[in-house]
């Protein structure tokens, strides 16, 4: 049976005061909410301080199979998260649903809503702010200064382009017909860092496209995701629209994880540079599996 509002809010309440009666400035539970920010708390060495991930939360993957799940970021229970006592709750801005985002943000508990951003700036921001909230400035600092020089190192190692590969990004297929990304999209912002092309850049969003429409992009490269422990995705190329696409008749379709490629995390530069070395293999980039 759940609870009315009024008694979660009740309870939260009351949660919040025994757990910050006598709490230190430095939290030491904190409830992560976004694969972005468990894997910058994991990068920092700040995990032992983590009491609660929630499902997107898929690298490391000793985050999930050790710490208890609050469900998906964007079907939260306010009673769920606010049960851990946390100090500290870090939260992705598209965390949802909004209801139960209030109950949390009304309980009494630190929260911080982090920006999810599809910038270089915005995530070093990112990277900063987790840093800062968990008193960790300066590490969060020194790890942003790092992934920064990444961003730049990549880049010049771009600059050496002649032409830009046209890529389409698929999210899924939807009844046979892709579902793809136009800008202000994460696939959008991760396709132009790569030193590629968006095709469908001139759609805002993720738009389902017909035969005739995938048939005018004519991508020379098919970029989609694998989900991690997810059955695998349908091969774009039984499509036979995308089948008959520049990038279909040489099969040049690119698959890779889904949080890694999409995350703006940590492992975003190299994730960057992998996706890179595939569309322009003369370009003879370095990517981190090539030192290991």
């Amino acid at each position: 049976m759940r609870l009315p509002a009024s008694a979660i809010l009740a309870t939260a309440v009351l949660v919040a005061g025994l757990s910050g009666a006598g709490a230190q400035e430095r939290p030491e539970r904190i409830v992560s909410i976004g694969g972005a920010i468990t894997e910058i708390l994991y990068a920092l060495g700040q995990e032992d301080r983590v009491v609660a991930v929630d499902t997107t939360s898929l690298h490391p993957p000793s985050a999930l199979a050790e710490k208890p799940d609050v469900g998906y970021m964007r079907a939260l229970s306010a009673e769920g998260v606010l049960s851990l006592s946390p100090d500290l709750i870090l939260m992705d801005e598209g965390a949802g649903p909004k209801e139960a985002v209030d109950l949390i943000d009304s309980a009494g508990v630190t929260v911080r809503h982090v920006p999810t951003g599809h910038s270089v700036p915005e995530l070093l921001e990112k990277v900063r702010e987790v840093g800062s909230a968990v008193g960790e400035a300066e590490a969060g600092e020194a790890m942003a200064a790092g992934i920064a020089r990444e961003f730049e190192a990549l880049e010049a190692d771009l600059a050496g382009i002649e032409r830009k590969k046209r890529v389409l990004f698929i999210l899924s297929l939807v009844d046979g017909r892709p579902n793809a990304a136009g800008s202000d999209t994460g696939a959008d912002a991760i396709i132009r860092l790569a030193g590629g092309e968006n095709v469908f850049a001139e759609a805002k969003g993720y738009k389902t496209l017909s035969s005739e429409a995938v048939a005018a992009l004519q991508p020379d490269v098919i970029l989609t995701v694998s989900r991690g422990g997810a059955e695998p995705a349908a091969d774009p190329l039984s499509v036979p629209a995308l089948a008959a696409t520049p990038a279909g008749q040489a099969g040049a379709v690119l698959r890779m994880d889904a949080l890694y490629l999409l995350g703006f995390g940590p492992r975003t530069p190299a994730a960057l540079r992998e996706l890179a070395a595939q569309l322009y293999p003369d370009l003879g980039l370095q990517t981190r599996a090539d030192v290991r």
